[in-house]
Protein backbone atom coordinates (compact mmCIF):
# COMPACT_ATOMS: atom_id res chain seq x y z
CA UNK A 1 0.00 0.00 0.00
CA UNK A 2 1.41 3.37 -0.88
CA UNK A 3 0.96 6.99 -0.49
CA UNK A 4 1.98 8.79 -3.30
CA UNK A 5 2.74 12.61 -2.52
CA UNK A 6 5.42 13.65 -4.82
CA UNK A 7 7.30 17.53 -4.73
CA UNK A 8 9.06 18.71 -7.32
CA UNK A 9 12.65 20.18 -5.88
CA UNK A 10 14.69 22.14 -7.82
CA UNK A 11 18.88 22.37 -6.89
CA UNK A 12 21.23 24.72 -8.82
CA UNK A 13 20.50 22.45 -12.43
CA UNK A 14 19.35 18.95 -11.06
CA UNK A 15 15.57 18.40 -11.17
CA UNK A 16 14.86 16.07 -7.57
CA UNK A 17 11.86 14.54 -6.55
CA UNK A 18 10.27 13.72 -3.10
CA UNK A 19 8.43 10.59 -2.92
CA UNK A 20 6.75 9.68 0.22
CA UNK A 21 5.16 5.87 0.59
CA UNK A 22 3.27 4.75 3.74
CA UNK A 23 4.84 0.90 4.40
CA UNK A 24 2.92 -1.45 7.45
CA UNK A 25 5.25 -2.76 9.62
CA UNK A 26 5.01 -6.74 9.95
CA UNK A 27 5.52 -7.03 13.74
CA UNK A 28 2.90 -4.25 15.03
CA UNK A 29 0.79 -3.70 12.17
CA UNK A 30 1.10 -0.19 12.64
CA UNK A 31 1.81 1.90 9.52
CA UNK A 32 5.17 4.00 8.94
CA UNK A 33 6.29 6.61 6.34
CA UNK A 34 8.83 6.16 4.49
CA UNK A 35 10.78 9.66 2.65
CA UNK A 36 13.23 9.96 -0.07
CA UNK A 37 14.11 12.19 -2.52
CA UNK A 38 15.40 10.96 -5.94
CA UNK A 39 15.49 11.61 -9.37
CA UNK A 40 12.01 11.71 -10.83
CA UNK A 41 12.59 8.65 -12.85
CA UNK A 42 12.93 6.85 -9.76
CA UNK A 43 9.51 7.11 -8.19
CA UNK A 44 7.85 4.43 -9.76
CA UNK A 45 10.52 1.79 -8.73
CA UNK A 46 10.55 3.09 -5.19
CA UNK A 47 6.96 3.15 -5.22
CA UNK A 48 6.50 -0.63 -5.92
CA UNK A 49 9.03 -2.27 -3.88
CA UNK A 50 7.78 -3.49 -0.68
Amino acid sequence: MAKKTVASLQTSSKRLTKAIKMVRSPKTGAYTFVESVMAPEDVDNFLKKK
